[in-house]
Formats: C-alpha cells, sequence, structure tokens
C-alpha cells in the first residue's frame, strides 16, 4: 500500500494508518533527510525478525532508531549532559549519533549491544509517525540488494534505484509506503560516535559538522 502526503502538510490520517501498521508487526517504508527508510516496531518480535531478514548482516550493523525529539532518546539510550548539547545542536537533520544502549534494547534485539544509533530527521513525517508511536522505531535505509532482481529488465537495473516511492514495492516485504511526492537523492548521514570519551566522527556525510 502506497499513501501519498506532503510532508510540510501531512494528513494526520496517514500517520495514524501507519502507526497501526507497525503495532500490527509491519514493515513500513518513509522518506528521510538522507535516502528512504524501512522501518518496524521496536515492540514486535514478528517485525524485527522481518527486517533481520531484509537487513541480511543486522549481527554487524550498529542497530539504528528514530526519535522524534530529543528526549526520546533516553528511552533507548544513555544521555549525559555532554551529548544532550551536542545532539541538539544539530537536530533535525542528516546525522546518526552513537550512544551507550539501554539494556532493553540489547534484550529486544537479542545480541549484545553497547550501541546504537540516533536519528532526528529534518524531514517531518517519520518523526510525526513516531511521535504518534509514543516511542522510538528501528530503522534501515532501502537498498537495491533488498529487491527482487526478477522484476528488473536491463535498462531498469541501470537506473539508481529507490530514487520514487513505487520502485519500493520491488521489496516484497514492506507493507506499507508513505510517499511525499518528491525524488529522494540517495545521501549519506554524518555519523559521530558519542559513546567514548572523546567525540568521533566516523563518517562525513551530507551533514555538516
Amino acid at each position: 500500500m502506497i499513501l501519498y502526503t506532503n510532508d510540510d502538510n501531512i494528513d494526520s490520517r496517514i500517520i495514524k494508518k501507519a502507526v497501526e501498521a507497525l503495532k500490527d508487526g509491519a514493515l513500513i517504508a518513509y522518506p528521510t533527510d538522507s535516502c528512504w527508510g524501512i522501518g518496524c516496531s521496536t515492540t514486535s518480535k514478528i517485525a524485527l525478525e522481518k527486517l533481520r531478514k531484509l537487513k541480511k548482516d543486522f549481527k554487524n550493523y550498529t542497530p539504528t532508531l528514530i526519535c522524534s525529539e530529543i528526549s526520546q532518546i533516553t528511552l533507548v539510550a544513555e544521555l549525559n549532559n555532554r551529548n544532550f548539547k551536542f545532539i541538539k545542536k544539530y537536530v533535525p537533520g542528516p546525522y546518526v549519533f552513537i550512544l551507550p544502549a539501554l539494556d532493553s534494547v540489547e534484550k529486544t534485539i537479542n545480541q549484545k549491544r553497547v550501541e546504537v544509533g540516533i536519528r532526528i530527521p529534518s524531514v517531518n513525517i517519520p518523526r510525526k509517525i513516531v511521535e504518534e508511536l509514543g516511542y522510538p522505531i528501528f530503522s534501515v535505509s532501502a537498498s537495491r540488494k533488498m529487491a527482487d532482481k526478477s522484476l528488473w529488465d536491463d535498462a531498469y537495473a541501470e537506473e539508481n534505484l529507490f530514487v520514487s516511492g513505487w520502485e519500493l514495492e520491488d521489496i516484497h516485504e514492506i507493507e506499507f509506503i508513505i510517499d511525499a511526492g518528491e525524488e529522494l537523492p540517495k545521501r549519506l548521514t554524518t555519523v559521530v560516535d558519542l559513546s567514548g570519551d572523546d567525540i568521533e566522527i566516523k563518517r562525513q556525510g551530507i551533514g555538516a559538522l
């Protein structure tokens, strides 16, 4: 299912439908400020298993969660005063902040993890979803490897996939897509590690520091 809404004038009914889908264990797709994101509820083991299968390197991946605002970070990660002040300067925006995970997150994913990535994107749609849901969601970037390659022809395969919403239909595991009607250039977020004593830039992306 694909539903369309303007990011500057979001249809609240569509947000509510997305939240219901998350609660029912669905994977949903949404635009972010870097690329298409695919997310699931942190309370659904069924949905998390779907996300694991989709993100085949999940065990080697630092789980990323989308929050609607800074105050939600404390639901999933440790947040000291230094990191709070640092993050506050850059959100919302195209950044991932690596922080020490809470024990509850480790139990949820059933893996020993000491860190999680935190995203508060500048695009309104994912933040509104999380705000309505009331807690962060797991999120991964949509990629070519997730799609059903049998649907491509030679010309189509040469194109940059996941620029517009309908191409996400090639990922069969996605049950709900919210499309803002704009093309999304696939760009890298800036990743900042705040889990240690020093602030370390792990990857310089489109987010300026």
